[in-house]
């Protein structure tokens, strides 16, 4: 059922004016609930910009993931070094060896011999030099005692025992002189392994960078939503005291009732708005909380007050310098060159890997024997008995398609990785170039909005001057009103944008820590 406000229609229709009354009694008392719940119910943690960025280096949970990735890196490149400790090997070793009885002519045999061992032996390696070069060092005794039997010229069965020890010390070398010389597997590994690190170490600083840039454009978005609370609760303030000076004059007869609904429907309005910047309110104190802590039951039924306030500093823009700074100091674009660095080393690789197996090789040690372990040991100490050994093999693939056709893929991706620095740099140059532009026009709509809420201010003071002396209209003032409320939202929207430009462009530049005085250091 349309309600048209007129008086004929407020006298045969009162259920549409006693609607809009109730209306309004129950968006009051939504209202006031509403405001009691944030404003009194709940304990409230006034924070700082600083006290805020404190406790997410602190406690966000996206952070303390992304303080592994470095801790990761660096095992693994000490795992990677891994590869020049040496194996130390010992061994011990007992046998015996019974050999059967021989025959003799008559009938007669002659008992097997009986031949027992021991065998001990040590060694370091085999090892590699971060040059390429393998080695391995060994040494190795043995002691062999036992029985034998023979005949005499008598024809008499004799017995003979006997015991000897031998003995070496050695050390074998391999050096390659093309294919792994300049660079193989496990330095490959190791340089990969330092540029990851240093990768990953970018990753935490962007992580850091980014969630305090989040944090910060959130805290001016909370400063935003407690403004627009209080310029609702003008609002209503405004709607509510017209409302009742409205009363008043169709008291005395000196309004028409309609235009006093006119006021009632604009404070019930007001109402309405006003709940739904509490709303948001409570909505973007979440946003913070989840930045600040990760502990998000402690801080639920916690209200939060910035104690800091949205102002225009104003600030001169320099776009190249701001360039400089963006291609030089933002984790991306260095991350992306670690990206061609790693390609070159690769490429490096594989080059490598294309060129004949060429291997100098040697070996020189001591022998040494005597009846027992002393005595070899002896000779050996002494060195008295040397042997060496040297040479060279020439390892040539007839085809190597393999290795070639790495190389190729190898110069595609680095090609792809330089061509990828080049994508940042643009991206970076354009971002920037739309940050200094934004940050410009928001400065300049700072100026604008504040003079349209100055003017709106005195408008509506001329105009209800006007409605006192019976020369306006309660619609009239309504509208001022209504103006008024835009205009002051429109103000610290500005306000709230500007200072979310400045922190956008710092974040691309790459000096949002130089910026804070944040010291990022990874331990």
């Amino acid at each position: 059922m349309n309600c048209c406000f007129d008086e004929m229609n407020l006298i045969h229709q009162p259920s549409c004016a006693m609607r809009l009354t109730v209306l309004s009694v129950l968006l009051a008392c939504s209202v006031t609930t509403a405001a009691a719940q944030i404003d009194t119910n709940r304990p409230v943690r006034r924070l700082s910009l600083a006290e805020c960025i404190q406790m997410a280096l602190q406690n966000n949970v996206d952070l303390e993931i992304r303080r592994y990735d470095p801790q990761i890196a660096e095992y693994e490149l000490r795992a990677a070094y891994g590869v020049y400790d040496p194996a130390f090997s010992f061994s011990g070793q007992h046998s015996r060896d019974e050999a059967g009885s021989r025959l003799l002519g008559g009938g007669f045999s002659i008992p097997g011999s009986i031949t027992e061992a021991d065998r001990f032996s040590l060694g370091l390696g085999p090892g590699l030099t971060p040059w390429g070069m393998t080695y391995d060092l060994q040494g190795s005794v043995a002691d062999s005692y036992g029985r034998s039997f023979s005949v005499d010229t008598n024809g008499f069965l004799v017995p003979l025992p006997f015991e000897n020890s031998s003995g070496s010390a050695q050390i074998s070398l391999t050096q390659p002189l093309l294919r792994n010389f300049w660079i193989d597997g496990p330095r490959l590994a190791i340089r990969v392994a330092k540029n990851r690190l240093q990768y990953s170490e970018l990753a935490l600083k962007l992580q850091v960078m980014q969630t305090i840039t989040r944090l910060e454009q959130a805290y001016y978005d909370l400063i935003f939503a407690r403004q627009s609370v209080e310029v609702q609760r003008m609002a209503v303030e405004l709607a509510e005291q017209l409302v009742e000076e409205n009363r008043k004059r169709v008291e005395v007869g000196a309004l028409a009732p309609l235009d006093a609904k006119q006021a009632e429907s604009q404070a019930a309005t007001s109402r309405a708005d006003l709940i739904a910047a509490l709303s948001q309110l409570a909505v973007q104190e979440n946003v913070v909380k989840q930045l600040i802590t990760s502990n998000y039951a402690e801080w639920a039924n916690m209200g939060l007050e910035p104690t800091g306030t949205l102002t225009a500093p104003r600030r001169e823009f320099d776009l190249q310098e701001s360039w400089r700074k963006g291609l030089t100091l933002r984790p991306e674009i260095l991350q992306a060159k670690l990206d061609v660095e790693r390609a070159g080393i690769q490429l490096k690789y594989d080059r490598n890997q294309v060129w004949p197996q060429v291997d100098l090789f040697a070996t020189y040690g001591y022998n040494g024997s005597g009846a027992e372990f002393s005595g070899s040991l002896y000779e050996i100490e002494r060195r008295d008995r040397p042997f060496y050994s040297f040479g060279g093999r020439v390892s040539i693939p007839l085809s190597n398609v393999s290795a070639r056709n790495a190389v190729e893929s190898s110069k595609a991706t680095l090609q792809q990785a330089v061509l990828n620095v080049k994508r940042w740099e643009r991206d970076i140059m354009r971002a920037i170039d739309d940050d200094v532009k934004q940050a410009q026009a928001s400065y300049e709509r700072v100026a604008a909005t504040r003079a349209a809420r100055e003017y709106a201010e005195e408008a509506l003071a001329a105009e209800q001057k006007k409605l006192e002396q019976g020369k306006s209209t309660t619609f009239l003032v309504l509208q001022m009103q209504r103006d008024l409320t835009a205009a002051r939202a429109q103000e610290i929207q500005a306000l709230d944008a500007y200072n979310k430009a400045l922190s956008q462009l710092s974040l691309d530049e790459g000096t949002t820590l130089e910026r804070l005085g944040i010291d990022f250091r990874v331990e």
